[in-house]
């Protein structure tokens, strides 16, 4: 039963790769332009793996994550992708290493992140109705939220000024843009995360205890 369940988990986590790498290449699936930079989704198959398939394999997903995010600020950059590709410059402003801390460690955090809210959640409330339910959506926004925050903090922390001149924002009101993004774009993205994570676990789940997997 545990090579069966080994060879499984490999087998979804392979699913989950494909995904998140399909995702990064169609365009307006996993990354939507908004100009000046890109909004996503792709960590909605970081949470689902995680809280799927543990922690481990939750931070592996969100390592291929963050190594699309670098890929597509080189390749496609818009005017503020040097704060997650350390290879360009755009507009006088180069991105560093710490560009490649932004791209890829906040998104190994989401998984992690994810599972033990969820693992968290499932505890305080076990035994209450639609308890998992509740604990899947709160595990979504968790792992969305933990993203966008790390992300965007970063951004302000290492490149507070150039990000604050390549947007066209008085240096002095730099964090004003950085908690107008969180707003305007995070938690949408938080709650469209928990929608999206809790419908697709709960089918996963449906079928792992119809199959005796879980």
């Amino acid at each position: 039963m545990k090579i069966e369940k080994k060879v499984l988990d490999m087998s979804l986590a392979g699913i989950f790769t494909a995904i998140i790498l399909m995702m990064s290449t169609i365009p307006f699936l996993g990354y939507i332009p908004l100009g000046f930079m890109n909004a996503t989704i792709i960590h909605v198959p970081v949470i689902i793996g995680a809280i799927v398939l543990g922690p481990k394999y939750g931070a592996w997903l969100g390592l291929v994550f963050g190594l699309t995010s670098l890929v597509k600020a080189t390749l496609t950059p818009t005017v503020t992708s040097f704060v997650f590709s350390p290879f360009i410059t755009i507009g006088g402003y180069s991105g560093n290493m710490w560009s490649v801390v932004i791209a890829i460690v906040p998104r190994i955090c989401i998984g992690i992140a994810a599972y033990y809210a969820y693992e968290t959640a499932s505890r305080i409330l076990k035994g209450k109705k639609g308890g998992r339910t509740i604990s899947l959506w709160i595990a979504g926004i968790v792992g969305s939220m933990t993203n966008t925050l790390l992300v965007m903090n970063g951004i302000y922390v290492f490149f507070g000024n150039s990000y604050a001149a390549a947007s066209n924002r008085a240096v002095g009101h730099v964090y004003d843009l950085i908690l107008w993004m969180i707003v305007a774009f995070g938690i949408p993205e938080a709650i469209i995360a928990g929608i999206l994570s809790t419908a697709v676990i709960q089918a996963l789940f449906r079928s792992m205890l119809v199959t005796g997997k879980k």
